[in-house]
């Protein structure tokens, strides 16, 4: 039997933040002998988190009264990310600038990106399995959706927006790296709350392919031309940008780990 209002996306979310908080320390006890492999499943935990909690998000982006609900909703679970996923990125784009400024292996950043999109594809599968259950009122019609069609305007345009917001989201995460923890993570999730206010009605606003992944994969089956380029490689090339200009124009020997 579903149950009406936001309560029980909420208990869902909390639940699979407490999963993977429990999953994420078991890796750390029981395999820190095996840096790769405790690399790499961590970085799946953690984007299966995020991947899983913004699939839920995205069904409460109508609840009254808009768009306060859906915007505090998301500054709130940015914030919570921040503070349980400390030392993962969670998105490709954040591999992508230690690896063009020497700050990575190849194949410590292949393992990891490859670990976000078998996590954002995880998380998918888990999501449709959770609303078949029909434990909130707004499962059902999630299951009946198609493409969403998060682009809401011309493919150029759309492009040049998520190049956009990648470029300003990876440019302020590495002017934040000096800021004390507790602090920054109010900063990011603030910065990423008004990037989907400015955003979100025409593109969503997500900047982090692993993440338009797992959220859109009926629009990339159905165009995946088109979706790759804006919500593929447009945020990767604003992020390759930011790390070339921080390495090559401002002097930074290499371009920190950009995460949580």
């Amino acid at each position: 039997m579903a149950i009406g209002g936001i309560w029980p996306s909420l208990l869902l979310m909390a639940g699979v933040v407490a999963a993977v908080g429990l999953c994420r320390s078991l890796v750390r006890r029981r395999l820190h002998a095996h840096p790769h492999l405790c690399s790499f499943l961590l970085e799946a935990f953690s984007t299966f988190q995020v991947c899983a909690c913004t699939n839920e998000l995205c069904l409460l982006g109508n609840v009254e009264p808009k768009p306060h609900t859906a915007l505090t909703l998301t500054y709130g679970f940015t914030v919570l990310h921040g503070s349980t996923l400390t030392g993962s990125t969670c998105n490709p784009c954040g591999v992508l600038q230690p690896l063009w400024g020497g700050g990575t292996s190849l194949r410590a950043g292949g393992l990891k990106i490859g670990a976000q999109f078998m996590a954002a594809a995880l998380a998918r599968v888990f999501m449709h399995f959770v609303w078949r259950l029909g434990i909130a009122e707004v499962h059902p019609g999630a299951l009946s959706q198609g493409c969403s069609n998060p682009m809401q305007t011309t493919e150029v345009q759309a492009f040049c927006i998520e190049l956009l917001f990648s470029v300003v989201f990876q440019l302020s995460i590495l002017q934040v790296e000096a800021v004390k923890p507790s602090y920054r993570v109010h900063l990011i999730a603030l910065l990423i709350t008004m990037l989907v206010y400015a955003g979100g009605n025409l593109t969503g606003a997500i900047f982090n392919p692993a993440l338009a992944f797992s959220l859109h994969p009926k629009c990339f089956y159905d165009n995946f031309l088109i979706y790759s380029l804006v919500y593929w490689i447009a945020p990767s090339l604003g992020t390759i940008l930011v790390a070339f200009v921080w390495k090559s124009f401002l002097g930074y020997p290499e371009t920190p780990t950009s995460e949580f």
